[in-house]
């Protein structure tokens, strides 16, 4: 086991040390260019575009349901543990990395995911399903390339993401209960019960669910580090400023090195918000819209919600705090040191809101990477949801999963999902690349109608002069 750890790490190092921070910048920032900088012009037109009833809402999730789901996956363990994790691999520095990834990440989120739209399917219930997998095969012929993404999306989500997920839950709670035989079996066994009734449930239930409880429990954690800032109001301006010069700085904060800071704010920043993974259009291809454009616009959002608002709240509660970190080991020491700067905030009552805040960003980030997997399964077996047997066993195996994570070994844990999250990456944004104009005429399409005062509708064959695998819409 070590031996595959230490191949799988030696991997990840040149894989997000050099290939991703290329593809990843370039991507985004090539995105951004050719949408007109669409993260900063055409932010208002989003949140109007989300909080607008759409007509098209009949029987498939509301576009306001799809971002709910795909923001449960986001916002997650990653946003707590993996920014603490981050900042003592990376230092301080690795934040503006983070940040930097959501901004080109915005442009990338909405290529991929009104292209999951544009290639969605319908099953015989009239509810919509889709995501990279498809528009891959679709678009290219390409149902192998597409089955290839398809298994990833399966084995990082149902597997990778939330044996990750089980793994940090679990390893936060056994800190509070040193000392008690098997806790681990314990919360393992109680995190796959109370995942597992909602993933029972299947899509329609996740959804409902989600949308419940996500914009809760993003502005109650929001709420706590705009509390943390005030406490130590005076130290803000110079944690903003060690953020800013440690991420340029050749010598990092903590020991590390530049090199160190743009790669954990890399590889924390891609696992946070997955921006150009492919993930979140497995979600965007769900929503029953008018026009593509409204969920691209949607999961743009999403990337902002989840990097700019949840994981800088986690930046601020630990460089605030005043807590330093030596003595505290990437990886191993995670829990203990956010755990300590919530003390030094909240004094003894701030393990407990951190444990309360984990525990509801666990669950819902189980039940939204599930979702993602079960989208996929569709591709290899498009009856499964019509086969109760089939996905009964299936979503079994899920719950299965998620209790064999909480027995992990960190490191191992992280190298896995940051691997096939990195290949799913390099598959994902070339093919948005070449796709991505069909995105862009798309939405020269929505604003026209839009600036016309019409409601857009999308015909494929008008915008782009051929509705080739895209039968949803015509």
């Amino acid at each position: 086991m070590n031996t595959l750890n230490t191949l799988i790490d030696t991997a990840n190092g040149y894989l997000y040390g050099y290939i991703l921070i290329a593809l990843l910048v370039a991507g985004g920032l090539y995105f951004t260019v050719r949408l007109q900088f669409l993260p900063t012009t055409l932010l208002k037109e989003a949140i109007l575009t989300l909080l607008a009833k759409n007509k098209a809402d009949r029987t498939g999730m509301s576009s306001f349901q799809a971002l709910m789901v795909s923001t449960a996956s986001r916002v997650g363990t990653g946003n707590i543990i993996g920014v603490t994790a981050a900042i003592l691999a990376g230092g301080p520095g690795a934040v503006f990395w983070m940040w930097l990834i959501a901004v080109f990440g915005a442009a990338s989120a909405f290529v991929e995911s009104t292209l999951a739209q544009m290639y969605k399917c319908r099953d015989s219930h009239g509810h919509y399903y889709g995501g990279p997998a498809y528009y891959i095969k679709k678009a290219f012929d390409a149902p192998v390339f597409g089955g290839v993404f398809a298994a990833f999306v399966i084995l990082l989500y149902a597997g990778g993401f939330n044996a990750l997920c089980s793994f940090n839950t679990t390893d936060f709670i056994c800190n509070y209960a040193r000392g008690v035989s098997h806790i681990t079996v314990y919360v393992g066994i109680a995190l796959s019960v109370v995942a597992g009734i909602v993933i029972m449930g299947g899509g329609k239930f996740i959804s409902r669910v989600t949308q419940f409880l996500v914009p809760i429990m993003a502005i109650g954690y929001i709420v706590l580090a705009l509390a943390v800032m005030v406490l130590h109001i005076g130290e803000l301006p110079s944690v903003i400023a060690t953020i800013l010069a440690q991420a340029f700085d050749i010598h990092s904060a903590f020991g590390g090195f530049l090199g160190a800071a743009i790669m954990m704010g890399i590889k924390r920043g891609l696992y946070s918000n997955e921006a150009g993974v492919g993930s979140a259009p497995n979600a965007a291809a769900s929503a029953d819209v008018s026009h593509p454009v409204n969920q691209g616009l949607s999961q743009f959002l999403s990337v902002f919600i989840d990097t700019i608002l949840i994981c800088s709240a986690t930046a601020f509660i630990v460089l605030c705090s005043g807590v330093s970190a030596a003595g505290y080991k990437a990886g191993a020491d995670n829990t203990r040191f956010l755990q300590d700067c919530m003390s030094a905030s909240f004094g003894a009552g701030g393990g407990v809101l951190l444990t309360c805040a984990l525990v509801i960003f666990a669950y819902t980030t189980l039940v939204g990477n599930y979702f993602y997997a079960e989208q996929s399964v569709r591709y290899f077996y498009p009856k499964a949801h019509s086969d109760k047997k089939f996905m009964t066993i299936y979503r079994l195996a899920a719950i299965a999963v998620i209790f064999v994570g909480s027995q992990f070994k960190a490191d191992l844990a992280w190298n896995i999902s940051d691997f096939i999250m990195g290949i799913m990456a390099l598959i994902n944004i070339p093919v948005c690349v070449i796709l991505g104009k069909r995105a862009y005429k798309a939405l020269w399409d929505y604003m026209i109608q839009r600036n016309m005062g019409k409601d857009p509708t999308f015909d494929p064959k008008a915008v782009l002069g051929t509705s080739k695998g895209m039968e949803c819409w015509t």
